[in-house]
């Protein structure tokens, strides 16, 4: 049995229209866990660009995101200016962030000698608790910004910013943004937007 209503069972619309609901149900679905409007009529024109690189004229200053960790440490953007970071947009909800959890965690780890650090940004989990499970459970050892409101995530409009959960950023050594991924990424596709900006020395 096909998983969309076509217009045999709704009476008075037309089969086409059912379609192409269904068409844009798709579509959202394997985008990721969340995305705005804008970006989503915008990836519907431009058919699947989620992997964003730019050249280093083209980038923009990161904003100095800041806050509490999970843990309850401070923590800033800035506090690692001169390294190259990987931010990660993620929800335990998220099951995109879950299957792409694994992939972070090994390249984090082979990465951190190379001045390359990782950040998390955690949004939408209803407690603390539940985010440092997921981390325990998946074995994340970097940390992650508490951002159940997506305040911090809202300074990156004007760059490129993050509009899907999960979503993956890379800021290069001068704190510019860099990259972009928006989707659940694989290890290769994780290293195809860090490896770039490693190489620039």
């Amino acid at each position: 049995m096909s998983r969309f209503p076509f217009a045999s069972d709704h009476p008075g619309i037309p089969r086409r229209a059912v379609l192409a609901g269904a068409v844009a149900l798709t579509a959202l679905a394997v985008s990721g866990c969340g995305r705005g409007g804008d970006d989503a009529e915008a990836a519907a024109a431009q058919g699947d660009q989620r992997l964003t690189r730019l050249a280093p004229a083209e980038r923009e200053p990161a904003p100095d995101i800041r806050g509490e960790t999970l843990t309850g440490e401070p923590v800033a953007l800035a506090d690692y200016r001169g390294k190259i970071v990987v931010i990660n947009v993620w929800g335990s909800w998220c099951a995109p962030c879950r299957a792409e959890a694994p992939h972070l965690r090994k390249v984090s780890e082979d990465l951190r000698d190379r001045g390359v650090a990782f950040l998390g940004i955690n949004t939408r989990d209803a407690t603390k608790e539940v985010a440092r499970r997921f981390e325990n459970t998946y074995g994340i050892a970097y940390p992650s910004l508490w951002d159940r409101q997506g305040r911090q995530l809202l300074k990156f409009k004007g760059t490129l910013p993050p509009s899907a959960i999960p979503t993956t950023l890379v800021i290069d050594r001068q704190g510019r943004v860099a990259a972009r991924g928006l989707q659940g990424l694989s290890e290769a596709e994780l290293r195809s937007l860090i490896d770039p900006v490693l190489k620039e020395g």
